[in-house]
């Protein structure tokens, strides 16, 4: 969602040969093959197949194959998005090529070190010619860090030009999604948890299964426009990551979970799917960066189980409430966003959907 409107948008140039590179990082079906035809991209002109593996396994395994393609194809640029382990391997190895390199969504910063995610910020910005910045927030962290201003771009949002493009038609899908997962609009929690800050301990995990038990009781009290919610319309939905499944299953919590009757576990979903269950969400419980863009966009309250975030401009104008690991602030401000009160917000500057035109028109005029 963050390099399909670029992609489009350089192709729409007519001045530049692209190669749309898959390094198979995210290699489950549900969490990548599907978000192709979601997004209307085309298959990958290259497939890496690097698969799963530690930090250090997967970074080397990209640069291995990554230091190959680019011998053969000898680009004259190497876009990057985000901050996972690809975008440093493919940074490293451009870098040392001397291959002009550009940063999509550039100068995010939690100043969380012990976030593997942080240190892929920092070497992708420390090594890009073109860093595309989504929010002010990035053009501080970036001054502060002594990246020259001409190598820095204010562009906006790319992850926003696909919300705003496939919002109608995931509008569409949400009826045949309320009868297939039982839910209703503004009537249901959407959850999403991977960080392993919060699924890979015990009793970090634990927590959240008993807070789900808490939202589920004080469920059948709740108001929906001063009309009372019958007991059994609330739900909470969670399309549940492959490592947090795992660990429900490796410490005992299965059965624990499952017998709570207002929260479903579901698969994965595509990318349309999940931003109309977003769109349709009474409230966000989430530790993903992007599902507070996201929301952001869409006026959703979002409740961000993190003790940081690397998007501020999410809580300082959006509809994020940043709360850490706090309990009883996570069900106060459940309670109150299922009965329609939130704080007010707005959309950031230049989260209009032309986030990918800038960046084309930017990178055509310096080549």
């Amino acid at each position: 969602m963050k390099v399909a409107p670029v992609l489009e948008a350089v192709r729409a140039t007519g001045k530049f040969n692209s190669i749309l590179v898959h390094t198979g990082q995210h290699y489950d079906a549900n969490m990548s093959d599907v978000f192709f035809s979601d997004l209307d991209m085309p298959q990958p002109d290259r497939f890496l197949g690097i698969g799963s593996g530690s930090h250090a396994e997967q970074t080397a395994k990209v640069m291995i194959e990554m230091e190959k393609l680019l011998a053969e194809e000898q680009p004259d640029l190497v876009m990057v998005a985000g901050d996972v382990n690809s975008t440093l391997a493919t940074t490293l190895v451009a870098a040392k090529a001397g291959i002009t390199l550009g940063h999509i969504e550039s100068g995010l910063r939690s100043f969380d070190r012990g976030m593997p995610e942080e240190i892929n910020r920092i070497v992708a910005d420390e090594f890009s010619q073109f860093c595309f910045v989504t929010e002010p927030s990035g053009l501080n962290n970036l001054e502060h860090e002594g990246i020259s201003k001409d190598r820095v771009f204010f562009v906006g949002n790319t992850m926003i030009d696909s919300v705003q493009k496939y919002l109608p038609n995931a509008r569409e899908r949400f009826v045949e999604l309320g009868v297939k997962y039982g839910i209703e609009a503004k009537k249901y929690a959407l959850v999403t948890l991977h960080r392993p800050s919060n699924v890979d301990e015990f009793p970090a995990l634990t927590r959240f299964v008993e807070l789900f038990e808490r939202m589920s009781a004080f469920a059948p009290r709740m108001t929906d426009h001063g009309n009372r919610i019958t007991d059994h319309a609330f739900r909470i939905l969670f399309p549940i990551h492959p490592r947090t499944r795992k660990r429900l299953q490796d410490f005992g919590l299965n059965d624990r979970i499952r017998s709570n009757q207002r929260l479903a576990l579901i698969d994965p979903v595509g990318y349309l799917d999940f931003l109309a269950l977003q769109d349709s969400a009474g409230v966000v419980l989430t530790d993903s960066g992007g599902i507070q863009e996201e929301t952001t966009t869409l006026g959703v309250p979002c409740i961000t189980l993190r003790e940081n975030t690397e998007r501020p401009i999410t809580v300082e104008e959006g509809t994020n409430e940043l709360i850490g690991l706090d309990m009883e602030r996570a069900l106060e401000l459940s309670k109150q966003a299922l009965n329609g009160k939130w704080k007010s917000h707005r959309v950031p500057e230049l989260w209009d959907g032309h986030a990918a035109k800038r960046i084309a028109t930017i990178i055509e005029t310096a080549l």
